[in-house]
């Protein structure tokens, strides 16, 4: 990265807009921080995800192209979540959009901790003395490849646990089945309603299990179904995406 502020446009998915505003403020917070320039389009709409998983990938045209306009501006764009970060890179109608315009905007977007580690190369230090657990995200994981699967022959990394491993006084879990599906899937959890449910519980008890403190991640719509299956069961356990910790840690 050159010396220049990057000037950032911070795109904050429709459900952390809705019932996870501090997601994006710590966001937004801990972007500036680090050095950058962030604005925060007042225009911007959904990416059109929901639309193209439900199958109507055309009726996505309009969202994208909106997007690509009011994003083509800046010198990245980052975002809290790693499904519609996916999205945008990988699922926009290319067929019916200036293909130029988004070739440029592909090369530009970023997950949350991907910008910081990949772009920034930076080193987060402060204090967040919790066990934590953290999720990894499918679109994330496998899509964004922010981590090692473990069904690839690959050596272990994971850019979330590069950021908070610096963090004193973290206590990093490692999980029985660290990169296992939570059973959200976005319309997938409405279908398929009684599989998602016993896919999250699955998932929550492999944190339960090693005394996790708070659960965390870099996809709200994931911590958001789990946190509601913990939440009606009754478990001990505390959710925050990985931008609120960081956040709080190096305050």
């Amino acid at each position: 990265m050159s010396n220049q502020t990057p000037h950032v446009g911070l795109f904050i998915p429709c459900y952390v807009d809705q019932f996870y505003p501090n997601v994006g403020i710590a966001s937004l917070e801990l972007l500036e921080k680090l050095g950058c320039k962030v604005s925060y389009p007042q225009n911007q709409t959904c990416c059109g995800q929901p639309l193209a998983n439900s199958g109507y990938e055309r009726d996505t045209i309009g969202s994208s192209e909106h997007f690509i306009k009011t994003f083509g501006e800046f010198d990245y764009v980052v975002a809290p979540s790693g499904s519609c970060i996916m999205h945008v890179k990988e699922h926009f109608p290319p067929e019916f959009l200036d293909q130029n315009a988004y070739k440029e905007l592909q090369g530009k977007v970023y997950e949350l901790t991907e910008f910081i580690t990949d772009v920034l190369k930076a080193e987060i230090k402060g204090k967040f003395p919790h066990r934590i657990g953290y999720h990894s995200s499918c679109h994330g994981l496998r899509g964004l490849r922010l981590g090692a699967s473990t069904e690839l022959n690959v050596s272990p990394f994971n850019k979330a646990k590069q950021l908070l491993q610096g963090l004193d006084g973290l206590d990093w879990v490692e999980l029985t089945r660290k990169d296992e599906c939570c059973g959200f899937g976005g319309t997938f959890a409405v279908s398929e309603e009684a599989l998602s449910v016993q896919m999250g519980k699955d998932r929550l008890a492999d944190h339960l299990e090693k005394d996790v403190e708070i659960l965390t991640g870099g996809d709200m719509s994931c911590i958001m179904h789990l946190q509601g299956i913990s939440s009606r069961n009754k478990q001990p356990l505390k959710f925050m995406h990985i931008a609120e910790i960081l956040n709080q840690a190096i305050q």
